[in-house]
């Protein structure tokens, strides 16, 4: 495979066939860089409208270095991966204190929260600079065409497939060329199913010819899930509930839930109210983790001793505060 004989084949592809979407439509790195933050973990479905929302909100990088951390996290919320959120809010502050957006890949990458894959497409969309940005799409393709079953996530892998996508990388199109990468993998070379009468590489695909479509990308299996169980107390107390804010070096840092219980086996606080289970054996997944839930409502007279990071808001405005899927699930019976 050289540029030669891949490039032109795939840029014409993406000419007939690109995706129309709404950031592509942007030339600044500010759209472009909050676009790509959310799309890391995200659907593009999905992600759409919270970057409409967060560039009505904050049309410029200023106004998101000026907002709060928790103000960012509500406007994150659902989308998970918090994580996305607080490296966005420091990065943006990173920027303010530049006193301009980075405008190379070494700039770009020095950024909290962006990486290589997000730095080369920053460069190659906002700037032009002619650097491959290789995601699991990129990853895909490549490995199907070429038959390459070197593991994706190891460090050989992640070398041969930056070399190979660098090489098809053409001077004067790097971002039509990094976006035809991502297209054609999100819509003809997807991980199941794929259209392969469809892709205009289906004569010189290795993993078509050999019927290894399958089997490719190769990755290894490195990462073990783990089991959480956890009981949420609703407590209620004449109209308003009990909330924390959770720390860091957990999961969900930044937001907030009603009380918490975790393990297996515990036992209810003894608290005087009315009691009512509203939920058992909740399953989400997270990409770790399988979290297990229970909740419970009591209802009482008189609010209880609690940690000092304790608040009590009215139940109306749990609105305003960003909270975790799971705990938005749990609130409403």
């Amino acid at each position: 495979m050289d540029q030669n004989s891949f490039t032109p084949i795939l840029l014409r592809w993406f000419d007939a066939n690109g995706r129309d979407l709404p950031w592509r439509h942007r030339h600044d790195a500010y759209a472009i860089w909050l676009s790509e933050i959310i799309l890391q973990q995200t659907r593009v479905v999905q992600g759409t409208a919270y970057w409409q929302r967060m560039l009505a909100t904050w049309p410029t990088v200023d106004d998101l270095a000026a907002a709060t951390e928790d103000e960012v996290l509500k406007q994150w919320q659902g989308l998970g991966y918090y994580s996305r959120a607080r490296n966005l809010h420091t990065a943006a502050r990173q920027i303010v204190a530049l006193g301009h957006f980075p405008d190379t890949y070494d700039e770009i990458r020095k950024l909290k929260g962006v990486g290589d894959y997000t730095a080369a497409a920053i460069a190659s969309f906002a700037y032009g600079i002619p650097v491959a940005a290789v995601d699991g799409n990129a990853y895909r393709v490549l490995s199907r065409i070429e038959g390459i079953d070197t593991p994706i996530n190891s460090t050989e892998g992640k070398k041969l497939f930056k070399e190979i996508a660098q090489n098809l990388v053409p001077q004067d199109r790097p971002d039509d060329f990094n976006q035809a990468m991502m297209d054609l993998g999100a819509t003809i070379c997807t991980p199941r199913d794929p259209h392969c009468d469809e892709c205009p590489f289906v004569e010189q695909c290795v993993a078509r010819r050999e019927g290894r479509v399958a089997d490719l990308p190769v990755k290894n299996k490195t990462v073990t899930v783990k089991e959480r169980w956890m009981t949420y107390i609703i407590i209620r107390c004449k109209g308003y509930v009990a909330l924390h804010q959770r720390g860091k070096g957990d999961i969900w840092q930044g937001l907030w839930e009603p009380f918490l219980l975790e393990g297996k086996k515990i036992k209810l606080p003894n608290w005087k109210g009315v009691w009512t289970k509203t939920h058992e054996q909740v399953k989400h997944v997270l990409t770790h983790r399988i979290l297990w839930a229970d909740s419970y409502v009591i209802d009482m007279e008189e609010r209880p001793s609690l940690p000092n990071d304790y608040i009590w808001i009215r139940e109306d405005q749990i609105k305003d505060y960003a909270i975790p899927r799971l705990v938005e699930i749990l609130w409403h019976p």
